[in-house]
């Protein structure tokens, strides 16, 4: 090979080279992070749960799977206690917006997912709520640093060029989203392009004329926002196989047969039916027999009714009942008073021993004429 031709493939190896490098030097530090196997850790605090959070959402450029979960449950609708799936560019967005506010307190979090129910509640008391909020789909955040002035706050966020930017001076937080790239209340074309001196931004200024360099962003911008959320796809979000089958149009592959459950028995027990169910399940307890209102003897004759035994039974009369037998010992009432309060009585010795309870009988009391009542009625009761 000539030298010359060395000489060019060369030159063509280099220019590659520095093309490539320009290009990782372009890139948003988000890209950087994967590139150069960064860990990034945020803290916060929730204004409406007053519960607080640190956690490594990155560990050597790779989203923490665990920790985002524990996002997703810290970021739920506080209102219903409902989570969402949270879109991981956030995170990234808040770590660069953190960093360069120079803030030393954790993030306070205004609101983050809300519920359709939430929502259409908030629409109904405001008119500031979207009816397809970025909210909703869990890819916004309402923040508020409390050691930096939410106007830094929010320049912060729109140089960042990540999604769109609320600012909220009247209760101090800042909205941030990964949707398109714009900004409100929007600011006027001195304010932009004191923001922007290079021109090179897709936000527009309340005139609506874009700045000169709103093409040449155009092309930057959106093709790095793209990158970001293959990127998080890849890491938190639907897989990138799920997005490429939703660009193209391929229907998904119909779900594998599932083997038929079986279904509980009579007398199994639900755990998880309602009491309609259990009603259907259980079969109803049987009721106990009616008790006759009169026992007779030949109810109480188990064998066959056609038998001997029974017919003599039935054909006898019936029993006569003995009434109870008439006490033997009486008492005088009037007597009785009368000897507890004769003064003669407590000096006499009739012959009365004390006998225990249970060898206490009519025949073989020895006491006074008249006896006691509670020793009467227990008499009665031995007989």
């Amino acid at each position: 090979m000539h030298l010359c031709c060395r000489k060019r493939l060369s030159s063509l190896a280099l220019g590659s080279l520095t093309a490539a490098s320009s290009l990782l030097l372009a890139a948003s530090p988000v890209q950087n992070a994967s590139a150069l196997g960064e860990t990034r850790t945020l803290s916060f605090f929730h204004t409406h749960t007053q519960e607080s959070l640190t956690v490594t959402f990155r560990r050597n450029g790779s989203f923490d799977e665990q920790a985002l979960k524990q996002l997703n449950w810290f970021l739920r609708d506080w209102r219903v206690d409902k989570p969402a799936q949270m879109d991981p560019r956030l995170f990234d967005i808040l770590w660069e917006v953190y960093r360069e506010s120079g803030s030393s307190e954790p993030i306070n979090i205004i609101s983050a997912y809300r519920s359709p129910e939430t929502n259409s509640a908030l629409r109904r008391r405001s008119s500031g709520v979207a009816e397809n909020s970025q909210h909703m789909l869990g890819k916004a955040m309402d923040i508020r640093l409390p050691d930096v002035e939410t106007g830094r706050l929010r320049a912060i966020a729109m140089k960042k060029q990540y999604g769109g930017v609320g600012y909220y001076p009247s209760s101090a937080f800042v909205h941030v989203d990964t949707g398109n790239v714009r900004a409100w209340p929007r600011m006027t074309q001195q304010q932009l392009a004191q923001l922007f001196p290079d021109g090179k931004t897709l936000h527009l200024p309340s005139n609506g004329k874009p700045l000169p360099g709103y093409e040449q962003a155009k092309a930057e911008i959106l093709s790095r926002n793209a990158a970001l959320a293959v990127q998080a796809s890849a890491g938190g979000g639907p897989s990138i196989g799920g997005v490429l089958a939703n660009l193209l149009g391929r229907k998904n592959e119909a779900p594998a047969p599932q083997a038929d459950t079986p279904k509980p028995g009579p007398g199994t027990m639900v755990a998880s039916a309602d009491p309609e169910s259990m009603a259907a399940v259980l079969p109803p307890a049987p009721l106990p027999p009616q008790r006759p209102k009169e026992i007779r003897v030949a109810n109480a004759i188990v064998p066959d009714q056609g038998s001997e035994a029974v017919r003599a039974v039935v054909s006898a009369p019936a029993p006569t009942i003995i009434s109870k037998p008439e006490p033997i010992l009486g008492y005088d009432e009037k007597a009785a008073v009368k000897a507890l309060f004769d003064p003669r009585t407590a000096f006499l010795d009739l012959g009365f021993k004390s006998r225990p309870r249970n060898e206490l009988s009519v025949t073989r009391f020895s006491g006074p004429a008249v006896k006691p009542l509670p020793i009467i009625g227990q008499g009665q009761a031995e007989l």
